[in-house]
């Protein structure tokens, strides 16, 4: 986990790391294909993009892992700018996730291997919960910009569900190689429907004041689980995500 925190630094300093991290990203795509997300990946990063050494150590302090989450929050910044800009209106809201999920694939076609790296580390024990995170923060992303306002327990469900169907999206466009990826296309139409009927079946149990009822277990559970850790532990890690107010 990150040891920097956003009440641990200067006004401005944030502002200098933000910079940092996307200079060396960008300096490290070229050397990933090579070398994958490596401290050795990142010393030539540094050495290319001319930052400071000791800015960068304080950009990504656990090394490589580090940078490939740098590259993973900015492709989410990119989609949700890019969300923000898209008249989806005229499309089912099913259509608006899979439209989603797809644009973010694509955001990434031009650093497929970087991505394929990326999977390949985070499959890694010891990095497979900053894999998780990654995934939940583009889940997130995209339930946000498409004005999900939920704040119980579906709130959690919905990125969960959706985390799953980006991740089987994500592995299977990496071996997708049909034109304009439009395997994947119905693939991710195929998975969003699967999750929709899903849903349905959920409207229909919160309705029932039985299944109702149960359903208090499992968000009280939740909620006294994730109460504890402050958003400011996170606040300043790569593919953190905040608890719904």
């Amino acid at each position: 986990m990150s040891d920097i925190r956003h009440d641990e630094t200067r006004p401005g300093e944030e502002d200098h790391l933000a910079a940092t991290r996307k200079a060396v990203v960008a300096s490290a795509l070229p050397y990933v294909a090579f070398d994958g997300w490596t401290d050795r990946t990142l010393a030539h990063a540094v050495e290319d993009a001319g930052v400071d050494p000791g800015l960068s150590r304080l950009a990504f302090p656990r090394g490589g892992v580090d940078v490939a989450l740098a590259f993973h929050k900015a492709k989410d910044a990119e989609l949700a700018a890019d969300l923000a800009g898209a008249d989806l209106l005229g499309l089912r809201f099913r259509d608006r996730v899979a439209h989603a999920v797809m644009r973010r694939l694509e955001l990434v076609a031009g650093d497929r291997e970087a991505v394929r790296r990326g999977a390949t580390l985070f499959a890694l024990p010891h990095h497979a919960a900053d894999g998780a995170r990654a995934i939940w923060h583009t889940a997130d992303t995209i339930w946000t910009a498409l004005g999900d306002e939920s704040r119980d327990f579906g709130w959690y469900s919905k990125r969960a569900t959706l985390s799953a169907v980006y991740s089987s999206a994500l592995l299977y466009w990496l071996g997708d190689e049909t034109p304009g990826a439009s395997a994947t296309r119905e693939f991710i139409a195929r998975r969003i429907d699967d999750v929709m009927r899903i849903e349905g079946v959920k409207a229909r149990l919160r309705e029932n004041p039985v299944a109702a009822a149960l359903m208090k277990g499992p968000q009280i559970i939740l909620d006294r689980v994730r109460a504890p850790r402050e958003e400011g532990e996170r606040a300043a890690m790569p593919g953190s995500w905040r608890r719904p107010h």
